[in-house]
């Protein structure tokens, strides 16, 4: 169970929107990378789906300014989030919970978000040492949810991915989420396809619009 949280976790916390990026190719990664940072979101995940995503970390922690925060999603077990660390990721993200991940991820002074479907799970997750828990897929529990599960564990720390929009992400803070994912509603296949990185940005600015106002 969490008593302090990492430093990590309070800036990603401050942010709100975590970017999350899964692409099929790494030829423009960094560039994706740089539109969503410039579009306002400091907090950026790497899905390890992504071809060449160690590569894509450490290109982004030493070209992104400092203030920008990159970690790695998709990550499934100890090794995975072994290497990512390596490869300069700052915290990191899982669909599932493992216990030897978080263990080795804390080892290694970097936060783990350990994924969760249901109230035992995300509270197993707690218990284990995760700052925040990722609910996924976030669409199918809905953000009735989120309240529900914080009305007996308020202290929980609870992160949707999946079913969040551009224009709805306000909605989930309020529902009692600390932070929220979003992929494909922030970098579509068709804007990477076509570099559209302006319409990335836009796209940036109307999530944090609607978290902040």
């Amino acid at each position: 169970m969490i008593t302090s949280l990492h430093p990590i976790s309070t800036t990603l916390i401050k942010n709100k929107a975590v970017a999350v990026i899964r692409l099929d190719s790494d030829k423009t990664a960094y560039d994706v990378c740089k539109a969503v940072y410039d579009g306002g979101i400091k907090s950026i995940e790497i899905t390890l789906t992504t071809p060449n995503a160690l590569a894509i970390i450490d290109e982004c922690r030493n070209k992104l300014p400092d203030d920008a925060i990159i970690g790695a999603g998709s990550v499934l077990n100890k090794e995975m989030a072994i290497n990512s660390i390596h490869a300069g990721a700052q915290f990191i993200v899982s669909p599932v919970f493992d216990a030897k991940a978080v263990e080795a991820s804390i080892s290694m002074d970097t936060p783990f978000y350990s994924g969760a479907f249901t109230p035992t799970e995300a509270y197993t997750a707690w218990q284990a040492g995760c700052d925040i828990i990722k609910i996924f897929p976030a669409d199918v529990v809905g953000m009735a949810f989120f309240k529900a599960v914080k009305a007996p564990i308020p202290n929980i720390l609870l992160m949707p991915t999946g079913g969040v929009s551009l224009t709805n992400a306000g909605e989930w803070i309020k529902s009692g989420a600390c932070a929220v994912g979003v992929g494909s509603a922030l970098v579509s296949k068709k804007m990477v396809e076509e570099k559209d990185w302006n319409q990335v940005k836009a796209n940036a600015k109307i999530l944090l619009n609607s978290i902040f106002g």
